[in-house]
């Protein structure tokens, strides 16, 4: 038999029955923050989602890849691009030299019309003095 005494229990614990009045509150909270949670979890990753779609079927048709170039003169440099693009799409890609000093020494668009999904192409970039590297600027559809 346990006798229970108002005051000091004396160091006899004693427990609420299970289950007899319903969860407590810092249960209940608990499962809201895991509720609430979860569905901001879901909500992120379908944003991620959404915009990670859109940026991609919306995205270029033509994209290039310089995979060199070569100072072949103090007035040219080649560059040897890469372009990937829907066989039917047109465009073009834009090139940029520069000098030692870093001022720009040339800078000219390449036409993409071949109805090819994948084409290398040599191009030769014209300059106003001895350029020391190239860049591909960036690749635009018609």
């Amino acid at each position: 038999m346990t006798a229970v005494s108002g005051g000091d229990s004396g160091g006899v614990a004693t427990r609420v029955p299970e289950d007899r009045y319903g969860r407590s509150a810092d249960e209940r909270a608990d499962r809201t923050l895991k509720i609430v949670g979860s569905v901001l979890g879901v909500l992120l990753l379908g944003v991620v989602g959404w915009i990670g779609y859109g940026s991609i079927s919306a995205g270029s048709k033509l994209s290039g890849e310089m995979i060199k170039f070569d100072v072949v003169s103090d007035k040219a440099v080649e560059v040897h691009l890469e372009v990937r693009k829907d066989a039917d799409a047109n465009g073009y890609c834009t090139l940029r030299s520069q000098a030692e000093n870093g001022a720009e020494v040339g800078r000219a668009d390449f036409r993409f019309d071949q109805d090819k999904g994948r084409v290398d192409k040599v191009v030769t970039l014209r300059t106003a003095e001895r350029a020391t590297s190239a860049e591909l600027v960036g690749c635009h559809a018609d």
